[in-house]
């Protein structure tokens, strides 16, 4: 059961109005954990991917407006609004958008089976890859520990991560100024920290385990922002990262080989050498 996992260099998105040339096409995208409503939400590093990307099916694999954070305090610039109408135009337009709602934006489970501007809302899915595959679709929280046995603790937990983000935007405008690219605190903090690295762990196997007793060859998730490729006792465990720390996204390709897409990379090597524009071929 083989898999491609690689991070190329991508062209600069186009407009939309303009040719197609260039563009990445592929068959499946998820993306997941977008945040929209809160300051952390990279909204305009996404719209400039989901303008550059063309594809079948694009799957919204949970938390992708943080209702949590909105209850709080309203935030909605006008960036996050576009992302939203992006994502209703490439509706419109014949992309297939499945919506699995998150625990940040659990209100949409309450809207299971329906369809709001060509956007099916379900629960979960199961997803045939082009070389005969099957993926589960699901966000994950409801393997989280956490989630499911604490939520006072998990709304502590997000309002310490807000802090976090909030550092971590002051941060990168230090950086920003002596010409040092982005960096992310939080995600360093969870990849450094050892209870946190448990408890990415322990997710993942907890995920994989679930796919294997239905009986799929994987599963692709989010949730814990933490973009990932790799097989977990006979399972394939992808999971789509997010669009607040790393700027990722899984894509399938025509042949059913898949792919995490580091945006954030491509950001980096774009600045660096703004003539790029060649999409490497495998």
């Amino acid at each position: 059961m083989a898999f491609a996992m690689r991070r190329d260099d991508l062209p600069a998105p186009p407009d939309d109005d303009a040719p197609s040339v260039g563009r990445l096409r592929v068959r499946t995208v998820w993306i997941s954990d977008l945040h929209l409503g809160t300051p952390g939400c990279q909204a305009e590093a996404l719209l400039e991917f989901l303008r550059h990307v063309e594809c079948e099916t694009l799957f919204l694999v949970g938390d992708i407006i943080d209702g949590w954070q909105l209850k709080r305090q309203w935030y909605w610039p006008q960036a996050h609004n576009d992302v939203v109408q992006k994502l209703l135009r490439k509706a419109r337009k014949g992309t297939r958008v499945i919506f699995v709602p998150g625990n940040h934006d659990e209100f949409a489970r309450k809207y299971l089976g329906h369809n709001f501007g060509g956007v099916d809302v379900v629960s979960e899915y199961i997803h045939h890859l082009a070389d005969g595959r099957r993926l589960w679709v699901t966000h994950g929280d409801l393997y989280d520990g956490v989630i499911q046995c604490a939520k006072w603790l998990a709304y502590l937990g997000d309002s310490a991560y807000e802090f976090t983000l909030r550092m971590n935007s002051h941060l990168n405008s230090l950086r920003a100024r002596v010409g040092l690219p982005y960096w992310s605190l939080s995600r360093y903090l969870k990849l450094k920290v050892k209870r946190a690295v448990s408890y990415v762990g322990d997710f993942e196997s907890a995920v994989a385990r679930e796919a294997r007793s239905r009986g799929v060859q994987g599963v692709v998730c989010g949730h814990i922002h933490h973009a990932e490729m790799r097989m977990i006792d006979g399972v394939l465990y992808c999971n789509d990262g997010d669009w607040v720390e790393s700027l990722t996204a899984l894509v399938e390709h025509g042949d059913g080989r898949l792919q995490i897409i580091d945006w954030a990379e491509h950001v980096r090597v774009d600045a660096a050498s703004p003539a790029r524009t060649s999409l490497c071929s495998d």
